[in-house]
C-alpha cells in the first residue's frame, strides 16, 4: 500500500491524529482535537510547511471532529485508518481488520480498560462514518506482550479467575516498546538484543525485549499496575483497598479516583506531576519535589533489575517517552542506582540528549540509549503490514 496511513488516538474527549505516509522523505501531518463536546472545542496541529494552526470547534462531537482533520490533510487521501486500542486481552495478539466482530471484542474487553477501550470505540464508530470507504485497523496496546510466558503473566490467584474472567497481566505501551527495541536493534548493531525499555511520561512502564519479543513489563491487569507515573500510584499493597475502605470509609470509586488521579508525582510532591517542574522545585529546595523524583528514579531502576531476570542476556537500556527522552537527571538517577549492571553513563552525552534526539549515552558496558518513540509510525507499519498480507 503505498497511500498514507491516518493513525487515530481517540480519548473521551479528544483525538490524536497522524497522517504518516509511506515514505520518510514526506511530511507528517499531525495534531489534536480536544476539548470535544464543550463550547471551547478546538483542532490544534501542524501542517507540511511545520506550521501550526488552532481551528475552533465549538460544540463538536468526534464525528465532527474527524469531518474538520479530513480539511486539514492538504487533500492527502490516506489509504486506511490505524486506531490505537488500549486493550485487545487474550484474542489479539497482533493487529486486526476492523469489523463488527472486531468491534465487538473490543467492546467485551472494555472492563479491562474502563478509561480507554470505550473512548477507543468511540473513534472507531466515527471514523467508520466519516472515512466509510477505507480500511480500519486496530492496533493494541497488549499485543506486543502477548509474548510473555506464563510464569510471567500469571497473578497467583485462583485458577477460576484467570479461566473465567482473564484475570492476568496484560502490559501496555506496547507499540512504543516494540518501536524502541526495534530501533536500538538496529541502531547497535545487533540482530536481536537483549534490552531494557523504559517508557516514561506521565504513563510510565518498562518491559524486557529478547529477540524482538516481550518477555516481561511492568504493567498488568490495567495500567496501574508498575512504576510510579505522573499522577498514578503505581504498585501498592493490594491490602491497601481494604484498609482504606475499613478505616476512612472510602468507597471503591473514590479509592480509584485516587490511585489513578491523585498520586504518582503529583500525590508523593504535593506539587504537580509534571517533571520539568519538580526538577526546578527540587533545585530550589522544595522536599516534596526531591522526594517525588528520588522515589519515581528508584522505583524505575528496581523494576529494570527485576525484569533483568526474564532476559538470557543484557545488551542495553533504551530510555524513551516525555521524560525519558528529554530529563538527562532521571537517567542518571536510574543508571546510578544499577551499579551491578556495570553500566557506565556518558555525562556529556547525557546532557546533550533531549529534545527529540536520538543518541548513545554510555561510555562502556552495557549500551544505554535515548530513542524517541514513534508509537503512530508503529501503528501506522502495523496497519500496512496487515494490509499488504491480505489479513481480513
Amino acid at each position: 500500500m503505498n497511500a498514507p496511513v491516518l493513525v487515530i488516538n481517540c480519548g473521551s474527549s479528544s483525538i490524536k491524529y497522524a497522517l504518516v505516509p509511506d515514505t520518510p522523505d514526506q511530511p507528517r501531518l499531525a495534531g489534536l482535537a480536544e476539548r470535544l463536546g464543550s463550547s471551547d472545542a478546538r483542532l490544534k496541529g501542524t501542517d507540511s510547511q511545520g506550521e501550526t494552526y488552532t481551528q475552533a470547534l465549538s460544540g463538536a462531537d468526534h464525528t465532527a471532529a474527524l469531518e474538520a482533520i479530513l480539511t486539514r490533510l492538504e487533500g492527502r487521501r490516506p489509504g486506511a485508518v490505524g486506531h490505537r486500542i488500549v486493550h485487545g486481552g487474550e484474542r489479539f495478539t497482533r493487529a486486526a481488520r476492523i469489523d463488527d466482530d472486531v468491534v465487538a471484542a473490543i467492546e467485551a474487553t472494555a472492563a479491562l480498560a474502563p478509561l480507554h477501550n470505550p473512548a477507543n470505540l468511540q473513534g472507531i464508530a466515527a471514523t467508520r462514518q466519516v472515512f466509510a470507504a477505507l480500511p480500519q485497523v486496530a492496533v493494541f496496546d497488549t499485543a506486543f506482550h502477548q509474548t510473555l510466558p506464563p510464569r510471567a503473566y500469571r497473578y497467583a490467584l485462583p485458577e477460576a479467575l484467570y479461566r473465567d474472567h482473564g484475570i492476568r497481566r496484560y502490559g501496555f505501551h506496547g507499540t512504543s516498546h516494540a518501536y524502541v527495541s526495534a530501533r536500538a536493534d538496529a541502531l547497535s548493531g545487533l540482530d536481536s538484543g537483549g534490552w531494557l525499555t523504559a517508557h516514561l511520561g506521565n504513563g510510565c512502564s518498562t518491559a524486557a525485549v529478547w529477540e524482538g519479543q516481550s518477555r516481561d513489563t511492568s504493567m498488568g491487569l490495567t495500567p496501574l499496575e508498575g512504576l510510579v507515573m505522573g499522577t498514578r500510584s503505581g504498585d501498592v499493597d493490594p491490602g491497601l483497598h481494604a484498609h482504606l475502605a475499613r478505616q476512612l470509609g472510602w468507597s471503591l470509586a473514590r479509592i480509584d479516583e485516587v490511585l489513578n488521579r491523585g498520586s504518582g508525582l503529583l500525590g508523593l510532591s504535593g506539587l504537580t506531576n509534571d517533571m520539568r517542574e519538580l526538577e526546578s522545585a527540587a533545585k530550589a529546595g522544595h522536599a516534596g519535589a526531591e522526594l517525588a523524583i528520588e522515589v519515581f528514579c528508584y522505583r524505575i531502576a528496581k523494576s529494570l533489575a527485576a525484569l533483568s531476570c526474564a532476559l538470557p542476556r543484557l545488551d542495553g537500556i533504551v530510555f524513551t517517552g516525555g521524560i525519558g527522552e528529554n530529563s538527562p537527571q532521571v537517567r542518571q538517577r536510574v543508571v546510578e542506582a544499577l551499579p551491578h549492571f556495570g553500566c557506565r553513563l556518558d555525562a556529556a552525552a547525557n546532557r546533550s540528549t533531549t529534545l527529540g534526539r536520538e543518541g548513545r549515552i554510555d561510555a562502556g558496558g552495557p549500551q544505554l540509549w535515548v530513542i524517541p518513540t514513534d508509537e503512530e509510525g508503529r501503528i501506522a507499519a502495523e496497519t500496512r503490514q496487515l494490509l499488504q498480507e491480505g489479513h481480513a
